[in-house]
């Protein structure tokens, strides 16, 4: 077994969901601001001593662009508010368009004094199924205790896993196995 730093935490689907990948590697990070050295690496490294620190005004915004139109289940955010006190966000916002100039809310969290990973299921609007979307922004409106600027520790987005069904796979005979590929 590898000797792997004990702050480096697994996120929730993949410890417990089989069905979900984690598809943030695939997708271009962009944040509204960030203090120097507190930007996308650190939100996305894997570690918990770690964090994104915005800087600016309210709301503070995570993007995540996909370069196709992808399918999304869930979202997972890390936060320590015993660490973090005023920056830990206490309301956020997931936002989801084809581009940054057509976003539609579609829900709003409230977060009590978190601790670790807060799972956030994502629908779509019209069928309640899981959503296809290219962009994915998190918007953080409020902190806790009125701060201003915001840490946030860990984000992972999850997909549905990629299904192996084949209609060719139920048929197990030697004539049809001779046609169960093309050429």
């Amino acid at each position: 077994m590898a000797n792997t730093p004990s702050n480096i935490v697994v996120p929730p689907a993949q410890s417990h969901d089989r069905h979900l990948r984690e598809i943030g590697g695939n997708a271009v990070w962009s944040l509204s601001s960030c203090k120097q050295g507190f930007g996308v690496q650190q939100l996305r490294d894997g570690l918990t001593s770690t964090y994104w620190q915005s800087d600016g005004p309210q709301p503070h915004a995570i993007n995540v662009q996909f370069l196709k139109k992808t399918a999304v289940k869930e979202l997972a955010i890390y936060a320590e508010y015993r660490q973090d006190e005023s920056y830990t966000p206490s309301k956020i916002s997931i936002r989801v368009g084809s581009n940054f100039h057509d976003l539609r809310e579609i829900k709003e969290v409230e977060l009590n004094e978190p601790e670790g990973w807060v799972t956030i299921p994502l629908r779509g609007p019209e069928t309640g199924a899981h959503l296809r979307t290219f962009v994915v922004q998190i918007a953080i409106l409020a902190n806790h205790q009125n701060g201003r600027d915001t840490h946030v520790r860990l984000v992972s987005i999850f997909a549905p896993e990629a299904s192996s069904y084949s209609p060719l796979t139920n048929f197990k005979s030697d004539e049809f196995a001779a046609f169960s590929t093309i050429r």
